[in-house]
């Protein structure tokens, strides 16, 4: 499996090929990427892959079902009194899973009813094996057999379901209401692939699924569906995970932390990166909380270029430490030390964010494109071609490539194939994809960052972090995680000021 070294090499390669020429780009995006095994996520194709792969090892696939099945009883009897229980069960793999554990809960004496969707006599493999080991009645699916549960374990259908709910799958779950509800892999209705509810899908109390997280566990609003998610390890090896090679990742400190700027002694501000922020005339603050971000991530020198002579005195009567520059964009160029420029925060969309846009593409630097710098490029991913990093939110991600559509991780991919930028769309769940494949799901974010401004904060962040040499895919990523680490300090009445000053903590605390 590919390690978080591994990741970091291909990114860099990347980079390197784009100062080189088109060809060693093309070259370099041929290497396979990968993400670290501790936050790999996958989709229903790759687990049903990690599947066959521990079963061709020698691992009878009865004794995953087994496995599974038990580590949901004990989930329940950790955290439930015994009670009547309903177990719901499908026809396929999932149901078998829910057969096990009604025998379960059965032998220990937990009154259990069992439901079937379809015939038993239609249960093969695996799923019939377990079916065996219940020796009560299988009654057939439907709201009745609820009344007078006090838990609902839901066994109907698993992560890969990719088809709207119907019948009496359908008519059974929205009868769920008020009932404790307990979900094997994922709540039924919502598709383990995007998150989305195909239909209907009940809210679950608990959600026990198995080896690795799924997108559907991480997106909305599936994850909205999951409650508590607890993984299990169900005897899969790790190693499955050498051949499946999942490019899909959990936001957290193993994907980034050891590619986290680090200090020497022997560092001055400039060797610690200088970052130029493209400043607005009106919307002053934006540019602000993204220069004070950027410092806060440990940016050496962090320069404003204010649009005209009232907006820079406005820039120069906040914060000391930050440089304004009356220069124009041509001017500061000039001077190699600027290697990265955030466009975009408080701008509008007028032709000086259009022309200052089009020449730091033009210049080769790393160039971060927020806001308006994404709003005046609508409907034409081709003027983005040769930025480091864009951070949409999906508003603005529409403007540009189009609506983002029920899978959030395949839109974010697209975009960045299409302009060779890593994309950070923005979001309750979001999504940071490179352009070699690898994306991360960031679904740690509370809901007090919906505030204006934070946005801005986590542009500075991330430009910020690129400016001291990090990537941008980790980049992008370790600044989405410290902002969800600095609002949870702050919590009930954050405003974007809070978070600047916080963000070095939460990455301390690493």
């Amino acid at each position: 499996m590919a390690s978080s070294r591994h990741g970091v090499r291909v990114g860099a390669s990347v980079a390197r090929a784009r100062r080189i020429g088109k060809e060693d780009v093309i070259a370099a995006a041929k290497i396979e990427p990968g993400v670290p095994p501790s936050c790999a996520v996958l989709t229903p194709e790759e687990m049903g892959r990690a599947d066959r792969a521990a079963i061709e090892g020698g691992i009878p696939g009865f004794a995953l079902m087994r496995n599974a099945g038990r580590a949901v009883a004990r989930a329940i009897l950790a955290r439930f009194r015994p009670c009547r229980v309903a177990v719901l069960c499908g026809p396929g793999n999932n149901g078998g899973d829910g057969f096990v554990v009604a025998a379960e809960l059965a032998a220990r004496g937990w009154p259990v009813r069992l439901a079937l969707l379809g015939e038993p006599a239609a249960l093969t493999g695996d799923a019939a094996e377990a079916a065996a080991l219940w020796d009560g009645p299988v009654l057939p699916l439907s709201p009745a057999v609820l009344e007078g549960a006090g838990l609902v374990v839901d066994a109907i259908f698993g992560a890969g379901l990719a088809r709207p709910v119907t019948g009496a799958a359908a008519e059974t779950l929205s009868a769920w209401a008020g009932l404790p509800i307990v979900a094997i892999d994922l709540p039924s209705g919502v598709s383990g692939l995007t998150g989305q509810v195909l239909g209907v899908a009940p809210r679950a109390a608990l959600t026990v699924t198995f080896f690795r997280l799924k997108p559907g566990h991480l997106l909305l609003p599936g994850r909205l569906h999951c409650g508590e998610t607890l993984v299990a390890e169900i005897g899969i090896p790790a190693s499955v995970l050498d051949t499946i090679r999942p490019t899909a990742a959990r936001n957290g400190p193993d994907l980034w932390r050891d590619v986290l700027p680090r200090r020497r002694e022997t560092d001055s501000k400039y060797a610690r990166g200088h970052l130029t922020i493209i400043g607005g005339t009106a919307m002053t603050g934006a540019a602000r909380l993204a220069a004070a971000s950027a410092r806060r991530v440990g940016a050496g020198l962090v320069t404003i270029a204010a649009g005209d002579a009232a907006s820079a005195a406005t820039y120069r009567a906040a914060e000391p430490g930050v440089i304004v520059s009356e220069a124009p964009v041509s001017s500061l160029l000039e001077d190699e030390r600027r290697r990265t420029w955030l466009v975009g925060p408080g701008l509008g969309r007028g032709a000086r964010t259009s022309e200052a846009l089009a020449a730091l593409l033009a210049s080769g630097r790393s160039v971060i494109v927020d806001a308006d710098g994404l709003s005046v490029c609508e409907g034409r991913p081709d003027a983005l071609r040769g930025a480091a990093l864009l951070t949409p939110h999906a508003g603005e991600f529409a403007r540009v490539f189009g609506p983002v559509g029920d899978d959030k991780p395949d839109a974010a991919r697209r975009a960045a194939a299409a302009t060779g930028a890593v994309v950070l769309l923005k979001g309750a769940d979001t999504v940071i994809a490179a352009p070699d494949g690898r994306v991360a799901i960031d679904a740690a974010a509370p809901p007090d960052l919906a505030t204006a401004g934070t946005g801005d904060v986590l542009a500075g962040a991330a430009s910020g972090l690129i400016a001291q040499g990090m990537e941008a895919f980790p980049a992008a990523c370790a600044a989405a995680w410290a902002m969800g680490e600095a609002a949870r300090r702050v919590g009930a009445g954050l405003i974007a000021e809070d978070l600047p000053p916080l963000l070095p903590r939460a990455l301390a605390a690493l």
